[in-house]
């Protein structure tokens, strides 16, 4: 199932989401000119390597600012358009409602924390590993986290490709969502008993994030907005493509 929109109104410009978007963007095609070789070394210098992480952890000073670092922009790199565009898609469709409901300053920083706090799920659960972790997925789940917690109601139309023709279904975010994390949770508990990360993707990333978003999201909430889950009624038509804004 591929999200194609929700139907959420929101009250700001989403100025964090688009900005982040932009920024992810943007490193992705300055890497892309850049030598393979160089490529590869940012990816192992700012990427997380979580034996890095786990073999030296603080006792040497320029490893330990290393890792530290890397918890912040491995979060800004991808491996390629699939890989850049399913998280921005993703964070566009969610990210907004979320940063309405939180503010810009708040939802920054809860974007940068549950991003962080996914990295070290990943590290705690494969601390052996010295495949670079990179992507904005852990962040983007802890979004998702989030918007399960102030939008269940809420519906989300999908895309479902069958036979190469393309159908269109809604359903309420909490089955949606809640059926992506049995998803990620599924993969994850595979990567644990095959000893190895399945399909190249850091599922424990994607759980840990999602579980922070969804625990912590309220602390980030102030104020009576943030509370009412604004949905159209079910029943309601809409067009594809629509987005409400107030």
């Amino acid at each position: 199932m591929i999200p194609i929109q929700d139907i959420v109104p929101r009250k700001t410009f989403p100025i964090v989401t688009v900005s982040l978007i932009a920024l992810n963007s943007l490193i992705f095609i300055l890497m892309l000119n850049l030598p393979a070789q160089v490529r590869e070394a940012i990816v192992i210098n700012f990427g997380v390597v979580p034996a890095r992480i786990t073999q030296f952890g603080l006792g040497d000073a320029g490893v330990a600012l290393q890792n530290v670092i890397s918890l912040f922009t491995a979060m800004f790199l991808h491996g390629g358009w699939i890989h850049l565009f399913g998280n921005m898609w993703t964070l566009w469709i969610f990210g907004d409602n979320v940063e309405d409901r939180m503010g810009h300053r708040r939802f920054l920083v809860f974007y940068l924390l549950c991003g962080i706090a996914a990295t070290l799920v990943h590290v705690w659960l494969h601390p052996d590993s010295t495949i670079p972790m990179i992507g904005a997925s852990g962040a983007i789940s802890g979004v998702l986290g989030a918007y399960y917690g102030l939008f269940p109601l809420a519906r989300v139309i999908v895309m479902i490709p069958i036979f190469f023709f393309p159908f269109f279904f809604e359903m309420p975010a909490v089955l949606y969502i809640g059926w992506w994390y049995l998803l990620q949770l599924f993969s994850g508990t595979l990567s644990i008993l095959h000893g190895k990360i399945v399909g190249g993707v850091a599922w424990w990333a994607h759980v840990g994030g999602f579980v922070v978003g969804l625990l912590l999201h309220r602390l980030f909430c102030v104020g009576e907005n943030c509370f009412p889950d604004e949905v159209r009624p079910w029943g309601v038509s809409y067009n594809l493509g629509e987005k409400i804004n107030r």
